[in-house]
């Protein structure tokens, strides 16, 4: 997400940016990302098929340029690293792959996580899921890769800094598929990483996110109601809230979903910590998943049916107009109603500065969690059911 609110479709400036309304606009700029996806998401004319080995092992590990979950041994886990892009010195980026491969046949799934640098509870929670699978009893496999973006992990920032023509930070979930052979080296990573280890082995995938630096959200799923197979699976989760909503084209989900890969994005509270009650329901959640898939057997945990879901199409921004602390009157989840007065702001002297209200009625998804804030910065985010007001062009993320 970019620090500044922005005008027209967006999707993960949820946090940092202003969130984009639904309605016919939406919907073209959508039709018009999947069909670029497409394009960019061929691999170049030199992809070969089929898993190909670099020859090198890391830890242990194999290191693998393609991955062909096809041609690994059923019944058991196997741990691999993607080679990905490579670095100014010449080295490249590695990932981190973990196959649960079922002693049976069956769907494929990917989960990823770790394409923003900034968000931990999402990579603990993949990591929960795949240590709790067993591949003797499982029917299908399930590919997990954690830390898409390694560079940007590696300082526990959001974006990925990438040294091109002088120092630049690139939000890798602004840029897929990617492109093999574009100018970022963040669009190269995700162009390989989609071309030749996620799509080719997904029925269905997840990509897993949290909010960011100074910005926390409610626990929800991102996930387009319209589609059945989305449908179906974003309702197994016992969270309180969807955004149902496209939101951006060139985020992950969206481009699995231009691809013909059914997938959605879950949304798990704040950045940089792990939210271990957040975490035990997307875990949970995902559970459920695989288990309506039918890669894992046993009895479904509790899904949207057991709590109180609330499903909205849009969100709505309240933006900071001074620079001050800001003092929240509402928490994440709280219901509020037009005009109810949700935050207030002091400045040095401890005198109220500015009073911001909400626009609409609905719940509160999204809440800056750090305590001083200058003009311009999301303060919070009203996820609601109705046409925005004229004018606002936003998205959460």
């Amino acid at each position: 997400m970019s620090d500044r609110p922005q005008e027209g479709l967006g999707r993960r400036d949820f946090m940092l940016a202003s969130i984009a309304a639904v309605g016919a606009s939406a919907a073209l700029a959508v039709s018009a990302g999947a069909a670029n996806a497409q394009e960019a998401a061929k691999p170049s004319a030199d992809a070969p098929s089929g898993t190909v080995y670099t020859g090198d092992v890391i830890d242990g590990k194999k290191v693998v340029t393609t991955l062909d979950v096809n041609d690994l041994e059923p019944g058991q886990k196997h741990l691999l690293y993607f080679q990905g892009v490579q670095m100014p010195t010449g080295h490249y980026w590695y990932v981190s792959v973990t196959v649960v491969k079922g002693a049976k046949p069956g769907k494929r799934v990917v989960l990823t996580s770790g394409v923003h640098g900034d968000e931990m509870s999402s990579i603990h929670t993949v990591q929960t899921v795949m240590n709790q699978l067993d591949p003797a009893d499982m029917s299908g496999t399930v590919m997990a890769v954690t830390d898409i973006a390694r560079p940007a992990l590696e300082s526990m920032q959001r974006r990925w800094p990438n040294q091109g023509r002088g120092i630049d930070l690139v939000d890798m979930n602004r840029v897929w598929p990617g492109n093999e052979n574009d100018v970022t080296a963040a669009s190269r990573h995700a162009g390989l990483l989609f071309n030749r280890l996620l799509r080719p082995n997904a029925d269905f995938a997840i990509d897993f996110h949290t909010g960011t630096t100074g910005f926390e959200v409610a626990a929800f799923n991102i996930a387009e109601m319209n589609v059945p197979e989305i449908k179906a699976m974003a309702e197994l989760y016992p969270v309180g809230q969807i955004f149902d909503n496209p939101t951006y084209p060139s985020v992950l989900h969206n481009a699995f979903n231009a691809a013909g890969i059914p997938s959605f994005c879950p949304e798990i509270g704040a950045a940089r910590h792990l939210d271990f009650e957040m975490i035990a329901l997307f875990v949970e959640g995902t559970m459920n998943v695989l288990k309506h898939h039918g890669i894992v057997a046993g009895p479904m945990g509790r899904t949207g049916k057991d709590v109180t879901v609330f499903v909205g199409n849009s969100a709505f921004p309240i933006l900071a107009t001074e620079g001050g602390i800001v003092e929240h009157l509402v928490k994440l989840n709280d219901k509020v109603e037009a005009g109810q007065k949700v935050a207030i702001q002091r400045n040095s002297f401890g005198e109220v500065v500015a009073e911001y209200t909400s626009g609409v009625a609905g719940e509160v998804t999204g809440q800056r969690s750090d305590v001083m804030s200058e003009p311009g910065n999301p303060l919070a985010f009203i996820l609601f059911n109705r046409p925005a007001p004229e004018g606002v062009e936003t998205y959460p993320e």
